[in-house]
């Protein structure tokens, strides 16, 4: 089955199951267990595991369950908590897998400079800076970072994990009060898009020059000069996969990138 959800990550550990601990995967497992009444709770794959305080608006996952997908979609939206939206449940075309089959995720980074800080309607997914960013720099130190590069400077390190990813866009805009980084790639390694951040607002904030961000990302290596940004300012706003047809070439292709 395929499962499009979204979720306020404000009070959860993040995506992955730890034990005493509240996180989304650990809800829907327990939710499909009680829902389909079996003895263990099923694995659930996802798209991107999200950090703790990150959320998602269009975050898919799939599990192996024998259930009529309109059942089961309208039990757990009865089951769940409020802050897990189940967006939709549809049987899986074969050889589809939330993680694997993906071939591009997009993020979105929302701050506000204001000097007031953010609305606090929007507070849980607004990240505050205290200086004001100059948007022209940090899209220009952008170009230094998009395209196939190691990315070790920005991740953190998982061992037996490539760092080696492909950025296909880093753009920000100002609307209003509001600026908003759009971050898309092939895949992103634990806490980049945070260190991304990082690296854009020292620049927006006239501290180092654009050519700071080509600095860091040849350095491979973590830099205290760059700050992981706040979690709850990233959202997950979308996977793409494949056609059905080409879904078992790129799982198969994925597997050896990582292996790699």
């Amino acid at each position: 089955m395929r499962i499009d959800l979204a979720y306020d990550g404000t009070d959860f550990k993040g995506w992955a199951t730890q034990p005493g601990l509240r996180t989304v995967q650990g809800e829907l497992e327990s939710a499909l267990a009680t829902v389909l009444r079996l003895p263990e709770p099923p694995r659930i794959t996802c798209a991107g595991r999200t950090d703790a305080g990150v959320h998602a608006r269009a975050q898919v996952a799939h599990v192996d369950v024998d259930s009529h997908p309109g059942v089961l979609e309208r039990r757990l939206r009865r089951i769940l908590p409020d802050d897990i939206r189940i967006v939709s449940v549809r049987e899986a075309p074969e050889h589809f897998d939330a993680r694997f089959a993906a071939i591009e995720r997009r993020y979105v980074y929302r701050m506000t400079d204001h000097p007031a800080g953010p609305d606090p309607l929007q507070r849980r997914m607004v990240a505050a800076v205290p200086r004001p960013l100059d948007v022209d720099l940090m899209n220009e130190a952008a170009q230094h970072l998009v395209g196939e590069h190691d990315f070790a400077a920005f991740c953190k390190q998982r061992e037996g994990a490539t760092t080696i990813r492909e950025l296909l866009m880093l753009r920000t805009v100002r609307g209003g009060e509001t600026i908003a980084t759009t971050v898309r790639a092939d895949a992103f390694c634990h806490s980049m898009v945070r260190s991304l951040m990082g690296c854009l607002v020292a620049v927006g904030e006239r501290r180092y020059p654009p050519e700071f961000a080509a600095e860091i990302l040849a350095g491979k290596v973590r830099d205290p000069r760059v700050k992981v940004m706040p979690a709850h300012g990233l959202v997950l706003e979308g996977v793409v996969y494949p056609p059905d047809d080409e879904l078992a070439a790129r799982v198969e292709q994925a597997r050896r990138r990582r292996d790699e």
